[in-house]
């Protein structure tokens, strides 16, 4: 079944504190989904922000190509990871966020958070 985009509206008047009709629990993942990678990226932005100067975040679309290929391209494993972890939560975001039917929804939105919050976990560690 295809989404229907208008859900997305509801869930944001629900979040907004505003009358609405209920939305689904389709809308709720598909967010889910989306909030979890914006958290990671902007963690991984924010660390090369603080700590890799080099780095030129531009504060555009294009940083979420450079956070990525920056941690894809470390030699150290868990920076390694990082990249790797966030590129493949990008591509579920981009379903998320685009896809008008995504097959086993619930389970994508649960990988998801598991994968966050791996993510987390190993920037507290570094």
């Amino acid at each position: 079944m295809s989404f229907d985009w208008i859900d997305y509206l509801n869930l944001a008047k629900e979040l907004a504190g505003q009358p609405t009709n209920p939305s689904t629990q389709d809308s709720k993942l598909r967010s889910a989904i989306s909030r979890a990678y914006y958290a990671v990226f902007c963690k991984a932005r924010n660390y090369l922000r603080d700590n890799k100067p080099e780095v030129q975040i531009t504060n555009t679309g294009t940083d979420h190509i450079i956070v990525w290929k920056w941690f894809r391209s470390q030699t150290e494993i868990p920076l390694k990871k990082i990249g790797e972890a966030g590129r493949r939560l990008k591509k579920d975001r981009r379903k998320a966020d685009y896809d008008d039917t995504i097959p086993n929804l619930s389970s994508l939105s649960a990988k998801g958070m598991i994968v966050a919050t791996q993510i987390f976990s190993t920037f507290k560690k570094l």
